[in-house]
């Protein structure tokens, strides 16, 4: 954004942008409080439209010191000073553009906060997508290295600033991207909506994505009775190509399991999980309790081991389903800890 032009508006408005583009990753430092308390935090109020205003404000006291401190010997004769409100408004922008790209993964974002703590995600690009860095690394390197900008197209009225074009072509080919991906993204959920399963229609689909191809994606179907997770392939489109769907039909309820969602991590995980799937193991010897798994079909992604599950947590009942202990990781690491004790 600070190529595309906005850097030719103010002094420091480039490094106004990238700090505050960073800054809401500070709920970070959450994790300091132990993983149930950063997994709580994680995305939250610096991660709203509320919060963002605030989280500019902090970025601009920053980069006021740095121009008080030091920054300002820097200036060049005839150069304008920052201006500063100005700076905060891009501030703000970065902060909505943080958000903007933590919404378009499926792991979401609460940007109503405090005002409803619904999460929100629109599930077109994989968490980690080589296909975006290309894109924006691209708009920042090849005007440099190709010679794209170069001194004898400037204007002699007016100076372009270096990689503007590039910068621009890349935030354009950034929403061509989304628009691609969503396109596909709707034919999955179209695919999946068109079909029963198991002789029941769907209460609800979902299509999450893979990493660089826009047309593979995870589909989780619930029906009233199970979840099925299988492979969708938009381009067809068809639904299970590969004959590999996952079924896990919903287990009744019972006092360990309402036990275990009343426990921090049950709260908070259930809060933010969407295809909630809770397992149950006794633990050996029996007055040891039980082993409560949480895990969500979103990160179940099929593989040729029967699927990851990812973002898993888990919660130790005794015998009179206390919580003993709770914390993320698998819970397999809990039972031999066990074991060994």
């Amino acid at each position: 954004m600070a190529r595309a032009g906005l850097n030719r508006k103010s002094a420091l408005a480039t490094a106004t942008l990238v700090i505050g583009a960073e800054a809401p990753d500070i709920d970070a430092l959450s994790q300091f409080g132990g993983r149930i308390y950063g997994f709580e935090h994680h995305r939250g109020i610096t991660h709203t439209f509320v919060g963002v205003p605030f989280v500019a404000a902090l970025v601009l006291l920053w980069v006021w010191l740095y121009w008080r401190w030091y920054g300002h010997r820097r200036i060049k004769p005839g150069q304008a000073p920052p201006r500063w409100g100005l700076l905060y408004a891009f501030a703000i922008l970065a902060g909505i553009s943080h958000i903007l790209l933590d919404f378009t993964n499926n792991y979401g974002v609460r940007p109503f906060a405090p005002f409803s703590y619904r999460w929100y995600s629109w599930d077109i690009v994989f968490i980690v997508e080589p296909v975006l860095w290309a894109i924006l690394l691209g708009g920042l390197l090849l005007p440099s290295l190709l010679g794209i900008v170069n001194q004898e197209v400037r204007s002699s009225r007016a100076k372009l600033a270096p990689g503007r074009t590039g910068a621009v072509i890349a935030l354009l080919l950034v929403f061509v991207f989304w628009g691609v991906r969503d396109f596909e993204h709707r034919r999955a959920l179209a695919a999946l909506d068109a079909l029963s399963y198991r002789g029941e229609n769907p209460v609800r689909v979902s299509a999450y994505p893979y990493s660089i191809t826009p047309f593979r994606w995870y589909g989780v179907v619930e029906t009233r009775d199970f979840y099925q997770g299988s492979l969708v392939d938009s381009l067809r489109p068809e639904v299970d190509p590969e004959d590999r769907a996952q079924t896990y039909y919903k287990p009744p309820e019972t006092a360990v399991t309402l036990a275990a969602r009343q426990s921090y991590l049950g709260r908070v995980y259930l809060d933010w999980a969407k295809y909630p799937l809770l397992e149950v193991e006794p633990l050996s010897p029996p007055e040891h309790g039980y082993l409560v798994g949480f895990y969500d079909w979103r990160f179940m992604y099929p593989n040729n081991n029967g699927g990851r599950r990812l973002l898993r947590g888990w919660v130790q009942l005794d015998g009179n389903l206390k919580v003993v202990a709770e914390n993320f990781g698998p819970p397999r690491d809990r039972r031999q800890e066990q074991a060994r004790k």
